[in-house]
């Protein structure tokens, strides 16, 4: 059995999937409700979705359409994007989300990660830290769709996060989404050995190879991926896709 979780991450505008570069320029991708029944036919572990538009646009999560999706997707869903109260997370919830992940309302209103696990129990929390290099390479956490500087180090973001009571940690490199150049290895290896909770890996996989890299080298407990799993070929032509537990097994077992 494969112990390392192996996670597509889908990102929402609009109702309708796409996938940036960077945070920039979204390529649409393909309609939500298809892509999640064709993960479920590669019997993906869990699946990420994240509405890269709510937060920016100050709007609510929009729930029918996650409705739509959480009843056709099979495995674990987790979602992100525009959630600002806890109303809004029962809500999730009770729609079938099994995870509810928060980046622009951890940093701007903290006290909600520590009110949603409280209630809701800290394995149903995660927070997003997003990490970009500055101009001299010092990396921070940012919110609000990549755009707002948090004023904290990965790190300092990572404990933090954790202290409040977030049960996980998705460490996304802007630097390298979309880009096919692997994870950062040095910021997941540093928040890994700095918390207890898990880590999910985010931002530059094109192979299985990359997978391993974030686990033994990373230290990441999990690996996620977005353009991997929807794009194929130099040209980026749009496929669905997820490899095979064989293969898998022999990069990550």
């Amino acid at each position: 059995m494969l112990r390392t979780r192996v996670i597509p991450c889908l990102l929402l505008q609009g109702s309708g999937l796409v996938k940036t570069v960077r945070f920039k320029s979204p390529t649409y991708v393909g309609d939500p409700v298809n892509t999640v029944r064709i993960f479920n036919d590669k019997e993906v572990d869990e699946l990420i979705l994240l509405d890269i538009d709510a937060s920016r646009k100050q709007r609510p999560p929009n729930f029918q359409l996650i409705s739509e999706i959480a009843s056709e997707c099979f495995m674990p869903l987790s979602y992100g994007g525009g959630v600002s109260n806890i109303e809004q997370i029962g809500q999730l919830f009770r729609l079938g989300v099994e995870k509810v992940s928060l980046n622009t309302a951890a940093f701007s209103n903290p006290k909600l990660v520590r009110e949603a696990s409280s209630r809701y129990g800290n394995q149903s929390i995660t927070v997003t830290i997003d990490v970009k290099k500055g101009l001299f390479g010092k990396p921070g956490a940012y919110y609000y769709g990549g755009t707002k500087k948090s004023g904290y180090t990965p790190l300092d973001a990572a404990r933090k996060m954790e202290d409040l009571g977030a049960g996980e940690l998705l460490v996304n490199s802007i630097d390298r989404d979309g880009t096919f150049s692997g994870y950062d290895l040095d910021t997941l290896a540093g928040i890994s050995s700095s918390v207890e909770i898990p880590v999910i890996a985010l931002g530059g996989a094109a192979r299985i190879e990359h997978f391993s890299e974030a686990i033994t080298q990373g230290h990441a407990d999990a690996v996620a991926a977005g353009s991997m799993f929807v794009f194929h070929g130099k040209h980026r032509a749009v496929l669905i896709s997820y490899p095979s537990i064989n293969e898998l097994e022999k990069a990550l077992t």
